[in-house]
């Protein structure tokens, strides 16, 4: 059983390698803000969280199923999809990209709970069959720890990796520590939740024990 991931995030890659899956990648080629904006001027509102991060991990996969039935017919397996955003105080608050906006929102987080909403999307893909999905949303909600200083923010936005992420933090490497509390699945919070895979998964007849295929090598030397 073959897992390719809709996405090039070195981070959801390290998920699955932790969970024995080994998975092959192909990046999505989905014009994010173009496909949002499309779907909220067409229904004439701002869509939620959930229903943003939902539509944009659809359109990842489908985006990938549609190339592999061009690319590699014989693909037999599944295709994951994902997309993230947290929110805090009922703000929306993606990838800040600017070193100013990391510190300003590491400010405002500092103390604070905030809500991660994850989408998932797989497709069930077998050769000479339409391929089915099943999908779904996950939440994790993320403590931030009240003491930061404010060299300690500086310090954090210098290096770089809250820049390119949901939130302007991580779980799983530097900005773990300023974290205090996760509940919810801690997975989530990385990019996608496993146990929502493995249930979706379910759904489309597949068991999750099917999946594993990493090597012992390749467990040692991830």
């Amino acid at each position: 059983m073959r897992v390719l991931l809709a996405s090039t995030s070195p981070a959801r890659r390290a998920l699955l390698h932790q969970a024995g899956i080994e998975p092959l990648t192909m990046a999505p080629e989905v014009d994010e803000d173009a496909v949002i904006h499309a779907v909220e001027t067409a229904e004439g509102r701002t869509l939620p969280p959930d229903e943003h991060v939902l539509l944009l991990a659809r359109r990842k996969a489908l985006d990938v199923v549609a190339r592999l039935a061009l690319e590699d017919a014989e693909f037999d397996g599944l295709v994951i999809g994902g997309d993230s955003m947290f929110e805090l105080d009922g703000r929306v608050l993606g990838k800040p990209h600017e070193p100013s906006i990391a510190t300003e929102r590491w400010h405002a987080m500092r103390g604070r709970t905030g809500i991660l909403h994850s989408g998932h999307s797989v497709y069930r893909v077998i050769p000479g069959q339409t391929p089915i999905e099943a999908h779904a949303v996950a939440y994790a909600s993320v403590t931030f720890v009240d003491d930061m200083t404010d060299a300690e923010i500086e310090a954090y936005v210098a290096t770089g990796e809250p820049l390119a992420v949901a939130g302007a933090f991580t779980v799983d490497s530097l900005g773990g520590p300023f974290i205090s509390r996760v509940e919810g699945d801690p997975s989530t919070v990385v990019g996608m939740s496993l146990s929502t895979l493995r249930r979706l998964a379910r759904e489309l007849g597949v068991a999750w024990t099917e999946l594993w295929n990493r090597s012992e090598d390749s467990a040692q030397h991830p």
